[in-house]
């Protein structure tokens, strides 16, 4: 009992944080911002200046250039659970006779996955270079609010398409510029905005499959052992029904690595379902993380110089052009002909 209360306590702290953190990032002067900021600057008069230099310079290596730290630690996690499945849950709903197709759905969901994963980290996102731009200017429209015609980007020198931005990750920019994932090492573009909505949904549901396959055994081990209509004896003697926070606990001293196991992979599955319900909606509705987090943004933000000052600006996104040719774009982008040099 004492294990589950605090289980459950850690639990809805994790989420609660995780919710903060949703709702906090498209705001730009958030109060989680803020405090952030000043709890660093009071940490700053405490931390000696080397070890704040040492560590500035390893949070920027970390999260401002391209590193394979996250693309190994998602290897990891991977190979973690899928060898703890191995190892046992498969091995033992092999012996309860479990369907082989059901034990052998999340290596298929994995492989697709994989697959999926290696053609979004490798492939070109849809970096705007000099010989492309004057006709990736054409592909979408300038709105006035978000994307201004004529804007040159002073890394790359060339004009800003509508839509793009430059990352100051891979140092160019990317025409469809949604984010930078830092778990496939490469930037999400018009180029691989498709590969990787289906390295999403290929995740959610390989976690998906391993929750359900290992809490059907669990349940399977708890039907065959008759505890589920019993009864059990306290410290003190006393008879009591069992109920299902006993039956937890129950399971977790029996099987303490698999229930472990089953915790990570159905949070896993819920923040990945919820990123997942978010990503199609942005590609139901034709837009980007970028263009949605600016969009958020705006109501705060100041008159941009081609508007006038005595009417509020008003976004609207201009580049949905319904569900099933929104879908198309995304996995069928506009292809564009690069200029030859001569």
């Amino acid at each position: 009992m004492d294990f589950l209360t605090l289980f459950l306590i850690y639990l809805c702290f994790v989420l609660a944080v995780t919710a903060l953190l949703c709702l906090c990032s498209g705001r730009k002067e958030s109060f989680l911002t803020r405090s952030v900021n000043r709890a660093s600057q009071v940490l700053s008069l405490v931390i000696p200046t080397q070890l704040q230099r040492v560590t500035h310079r390893a949070l920027h290596r970390l999260f401002h250039t391209r590193s394979c730290l996250f693309v190994v630690l998602h290897v990891a996690l991977q190979a973690a659970v899928f060898g703890e499945y191995t190892w046992e849950v498969f091995v033992y709903c092999w012996e309860l006779q479990f369907h082989l197709l059901l034990l052998l759905l999340p290596y298929l969901l994995l492989a697709g996955n994989v697959c999926c994963f290696l053609l979004c980290s490798r492939a070109n996102p849809g970096i705007v270079t000099k010989s492309n731009a004057a006709s990736l200017v054409k592909v979408y429209a300038y709105d006035g609010v978000l994307f201004q015609r004529g804007l040159v980007c002073p890394m790359c020198t060339v004009e800003k398409p509508a839509r793009s931005k430059h990352c100051s990750v891979c140092r160019t920019c990317v025409h469809r510029f949604d984010h930078h994932c830092v778990w496939v090492n490469n930037c999400i573009g018009a180029s691989n905005a498709g590969v990787f909505l289906l390295y999403l949904l290929s995740l959610t549901a390989t976690a998906g499959a391993v929750a359900a396959v290992t809490a059907a055994f669990l349940i399977q081990v708890l039907l065959l052992s008759n505890i589920m209509h019993g009864t059990y004896l306290d410290a003190q003697g006393q008879e009591h029904a069992v109920e299902i926070p006993f039956l937890v606990q129950h399971l977790f001293l029996t099987f303490p690595r698999i229930v472990f196991m089953l915790g990570f992979v159905i949070l896993l599955t819920l923040v990945l379902g919820g990123y997942c319900s978010f990503s199609l909606y942005l590609a139901l509705t034709n837009q980007t993380t970028n263009e949605w987090c600016k969009s958020q943004r705006f109501g705060g933000s100041p008159h941009l110089p081609s508007q006038p000052h005595d009417r509020p600006l008003v976004y609207k996104n201009i580049y949905s052009k319904g569900i099933w040719r929104n879908l198309k774009e995304i996995f069928n982008p506009p292809r564009v002909l690069e200029r030859k040099k001569k």
